[in-house]
């Protein structure tokens, strides 16, 4: 027993994986800083977002607005990372017409810690209409309801309830 507690235990790449995208899903930022390292980057496309955990909170608070709820399609560990396959559902995708959002990651690791999130792939994503009910909603609300314009590139928590609002208004006119 004096040895088993002394040794010490490799972390589980996938298991933090599953930490990490429970917590969002619980709205647990305590639970999910747990996850990550100090620092963290998230990779999208041609946007490098480095986050430190008190910045990543904004990121979480601005994401817990639009309730979203995680399931891991698949986690398959690899050289170091984990490439996931992972379902996004949320009132914004919901709105988007593109619910659940389903993509592909690849998660690196620092001691244990989630380090880099980037984004691979988008399965099955119909980005004609995301396009084009983003447009929809950001034209109508620039000439409607002006004090909520810009919503949709503010990522902060005020940002993300503006958009919100900005939907609930946009499908209240139909």
């Amino acid at each position: 027993m004096l040895f088993t507690s002394c040794n010490k235990q490799k972390a589980n790449p996938i298991a933090t994986v599953n930490n990490y995208f429970e917590a969002r899903t619980q709205g647990n930022f305590n639970a999910l800083k747990k996850q990550v390292s100090d620092s963290i980057t998230l990779i999208s496309g041609d946007f490098i977002m480095p986050y430190s955990r008190e910045s990543l909170y904004q990121q979480y608070k601005w994401d817990s607005v639009f309730q979203s709820k995680y399931n891991i399609l698949k986690a398959v560990e690899t050289n170091e990372k984990v490439i996931a396959t992972v379902s996004q559902n949320c009132i914004r995708n919901a709105f988007l017409e593109n619910n659940p959002l389903v993509y592909q990651l690849e998660i690196s690791f620092k001691n244990g810690k989630i380090e880099k999130i980037k984004d691979l792939d988008y399965i099955d994503v119909n980005w004609n209409i995301w396009t084009s009910k983003k447009d929809s909603l950001v034209n109508w609300v620039a000439k409607n309801h002006p004090k909520l314009d810009g919503f949709v590139n503010d990522m902060s928590m005020m940002g993300a309830i503006n958009y919100v609002k900005a939907i609930e208004l946009y499908q209240k006119k139909n």
